[in-house]
């Protein structure tokens, strides 16, 4: 019987796969005569120096290809699933779910309930551990896939069950315990719900994670998220000033007690706490190594620092060619952006212009600038006077091809509003003063 191997979907330009002729249909059998499950079996495998390939081409020849490369350095070749065998989804039903408060007729990927801890360990996805297999947790154990992410929301059993919907919920923290004893690394996530998860149980919750410490490194607190899509859902309160507020002083406290205990603050809120409670963005101190980042935590401290570092940048008092640029962001982010603005005002020639987009299509609780859709963007500057040029931060658009969650791409704002589109690194990263207004 022929072995049928892993279809290639596509290969990276200018890559080892590339340079050695593998291309998308080819069949990838073995690997340093291995035959690999999934895309953790993949990763081990090509991390060394010499690697043999044996792959069945398109055409059905079988080639035998030997490769000599840096340890560690990607071969190029990706496919369809990003675990390469079928992906691990969620069976919970959780009482927050954003997956479920989004409307029909979106991008399907955007359905995609993935609960996998390949992709926890490989990307930083956040799991639930609800679907764990005991020889999952034994290949956890023994390949020592750390760190993880896992979303936690409480700890104590039945509240858990409750929030997610599964029985299995509850027996969170055996679960934790066991893996931290393997001295398998987790950094955890809650999502506050107002009247559900917060005050004394959220004190038990980051009790019981403070005591799996060092192998727990950090927990963030991020606020529930609630879209106008909700009629038949769990009733559930959006985090309003006062809850930002309660929240935040909490978090201090505990963060005092473990800054004492265990040398760092360990719980983090993220970033929209501050914002909603008006507060101060702390220093980068408070961040430690900015370990949840992906949950927003420290964001907007990262963008301050970069935002610090254009002051050493001479500007020109004028420019020869008046320009005028417009820069869209959600509601709770403008005051930041409008730093930018601020940073500017002494360039004659020069006009910025910070155009807040209400949340129309996800409702208006939703105040993030990485949940905004491109027909709201449109429908709020259709009538605007733009400029030369149009920033959308990159948080607004997938990465490969500028498409925003509704499929609006940056060329269709681009062909719609009749202005050049650029996309803008959030964080500023990499991004000097004269770039912003280089059309």
């Amino acid at each position: 019987m022929a072995e049928k191997g892993e279809r290639i979907e596509r290969i990276e330009p200018d890559s080892i796969a590339e340079e050695v002729g593998l291309a998308p249909g080819d069949r990838l059998i073995k690997i340093n005569g291995e035959k690999f499950r999934d895309i953790i079996d993949y990763r081990f495998l090509c991390a060394g120096e010499e690697l043999e390939l044996r792959v069945i081409k398109k055409n059905g020849e079988e080639w035998q290809i030997d490769i000599e490369k840096e340890y560690d350095e990607d071969l190029g070749v990706v496919f369809a699933s990003p675990t390469i065998d079928q992906i691990k989804e969620c069976h919970n039903k959780c009482i927050f779910c954003f997956i479920d408060q989004m409307p029909g007729g979106m991008r399907p990927t955007l359905y995609v309930k993935d609960d996998d801890y390949r992709l926890s360990f490989l990307y930083g996805n956040f799991v639930t551990l609800t679907n764990l297999r005991e020889k999952d947790i034994e290949r956890i154990e023994k390949e020592h896939l750390s760190p993880l992410y896992v979303s936690i929301h409480a700890t104590e059993p039945a509240l858990r069950n409750k929030m997610m919907s599964s029985r299995k919920a509850g027996k969170i923290m055996e679960l934790l315990k066991r893996l931290t004893r393997a001295s398998i690394e987790i950094h955890g996530q809650i999502v506050l719900c107002p009247g559900i998860n917060d005050g004394k149980n959220l004190d038990r919750t980051l009790h019981d994670l403070g005591g799996l410490w060092p192998s727990f490194k950090s927990v963030a607190v991020v606020p529930v998220g609630i879209t106008r899509y909700r009629e038949d859902h769990f009733p559930l309160s959006p985090v309003k000033r006062e809850d930002a507020e309660k929240l935040l002083e909490k978090v201090a406290r505990w963060q005092e007690r473990f800054l004492s205990q265990l040398g760092t603050r360990f719980v983090f809120p993220a970033d929209e706490f501050f914002l909603k409670a008006e507060g101060e963005i702390p220093s980068s101190e408070y961040y430690e190594d900015y370990s949840q980042m992906e949950n927003g935590v420290g964001l907007i401290r990262l963008f301050l620092n970069n935002l610090e570092k254009w002051k050493e940048v001479e500007l020109p008092e004028k420019l020869q060619d008046p320009v005028t640029l417009s820069i869209v962001t959600g509601v709770l982010a403008r005051p930041y952006l409008e730093r930018i603005k601020e940073f500017f005002k002494p360039v004659q020639g020069l006009k910025i212009n910070v155009w807040e987009i209400e949340n129309i299509f996800f409702g208006q609780e939703v105040t993030v600038a990485g949940l905004i859709c491109g027909k709201d963007i449109i429908d709020v500057l259709s009538e605007k006077r733009l400029g030369d040029l149009l920033l959308l931060p990159d948080v607004m658009v997938k990465d490969q091809d500028s498409t925003l969650l509704d499929d609006f791409s940056a060329g269709d704002i681009e062909d719609i509003l009749q202005v050049k589109v650029k996309i803008l690194n959030s964080l500023l990263y990499g991004v000097m003063p004269g770039d912003i207004y280089t059309i």
